[in-house]
């Protein structure tokens, strides 16, 4: 008992407090907002299993931020292994959720688990020690294409698993990565000038119809109202609804109604923006913001490049995840399926998310030469 609290008053002597306080604060924040969506459902289910994904995914973070993230990286051929074999069950017996046909999902029995969400956390260590063990030859052509190989990996998987959204977040994730690494910006010019002159094959051949309408209809939401642009139209009218201070807490016209479909997941920012307004999307904005900048500058500060890597990999997740979600919310891209980081119902990806967040906590703490305490001697 006395090793567990010494253990716990490390936690908060070492790990960066304002880190942890942003996290619980959005965290809280979320659930509040999923409560308020859910109401209608007659039901605390949604907001119990928040509660103890907050609860589980802090303990999650404690845990993780007290080893070496080095230590992570020396055994990272056990964390691909933990990341991709969940994603490979999902195809022989991956269960879709009511309402889509992505069977990205396995059935525990007592709830269901998103196996790309823990590949993402998995990903962002193996990316990164590989990257940070060939960063003295970065820029040649006989190691860039190993790692594009590997970066590559996680996108197609998610891809033919039938989750776009998903791959799309990986797909940034590694460019960041790649960025951070110090990969030539003439590369990065190189691939977008490919991915243009690939559009039409991805267009024309990989997307299919219903990708494919998704994007055109995207550019005039009232096409079709009632068929792929819906979600979006009544997502805007409760945004609309919402004005500059919102209709109240547990008082919005259509997120009590349901008005708005996914109005607890992928559309809390809608919700959030009826019942409190201009206001309280901002102050979304300003807590994800801080959490993704509170990354870069612990990476700013760490002299070890993997530790450098990793916590970008989690501003990169971050990043993806905040721009596509309210992206889909306000209209300008197409319906993916992203959720909002801390602040979607779900509670194992909360749990995920925090995993993401032990690891910058740990390079936050390991950052530098290890600190001796008085026990720590003989």
């Amino acid at each position: 008992m006395g090793r567990i609290i010494s253990r716990i008053a490390d936690f908060i002597r070492e790990t960066d407090k304002l880190m942890v306080m942003l996290c619980i604060i959005a965290t809280s924040y979320g659930c509040v907002a999923v409560y308020s969506a859910t109401t209608h459902l007659n039901s605390l289910r949604p907001l119990f299993v928040q509660i103890i994904g907050m609860v589980v995914g802090l303990a999650a973070a404690i845990v993780v931020s007290s080893f070496d993230f080095e230590r992570y990286s020396k055994y990272w051929y056990l964390l691909a292994a933990l990341g991709v074999i969940p994603v490979i069950l999902t195809f022989f017996i991956g269960w879709a959720p009511e309402g889509t046909d992505d069977k990205a999902w396995l059935d525990l029995g007592f709830t269901t688990f998103q196996p790309s969400e823990l590949l993402k956390i998995c990903f962002i260590v193996t990316f990164a020690t590989h990257l940070s063990r060939v960063k003295n030859n970065i820029n040649k052509i006989k190691t860039l294409v190993p790692i594009c190989l590997h970066g590559a990996f996680p996108v197609l998987l998610i891809h033919f698993q039938g989750d776009d959204g998903t791959a799309l977040v990986f797909a940034v994730m590694v460019l960041c990565m790649m960025c951070a690494a110090g990969v030539s910006w003439k590369y990065f010019v190189l691939a977008f000038t490919a991915l243009i002159a690939c559009s039409p094959i991805i267009y024309f051949i990989i997307m299919n119809d219903e990708q494919r309408a998704r994007l055109i209809n995207m550019f005039d939401i009232e096409s079709d109202i009632m068929g792929a642009t819906y979600q979006q139209y009544r997502g805007r009218m409760a945004l609309a609804n919402g004005g500059f201070w919102g209709q109240g807490l547990l008082k919005g016209s259509l997120t009590q109604s349901a008005g708005v479909p996914e109005g607890q997941n992928d559309f809390i920012f809608v919700s959030i923006g009826e019942e409190l307004g201009f206001v309280g999307c901002m102050a979304v904005l300003i807590l994800l913001a801080a959490i993704s900048f509170r990354a870069i500058h612990i990476a700013r500060n760490c002299n070890k490049q993997s530790g450098k890597i990793m916590c970008v990999g989690f501003f990169g997740m971050m990043l993806a995840q905040i721009i596509i979600n309210i992206g889909m919310c306000v209209a300008l891209l197409p319906v993916i399926g992203v959720t909002l980081p801390f602040f979607s119902a779900g509670g194992t990806s909360l749990i995920c998310m925090y995993l993401g967040v032990g690891l910058v906590l740990s390079v936050y703490k390991h950052r530098n030469a290890r600190t001796l305490y008085l026990r720590d001697k003989g």
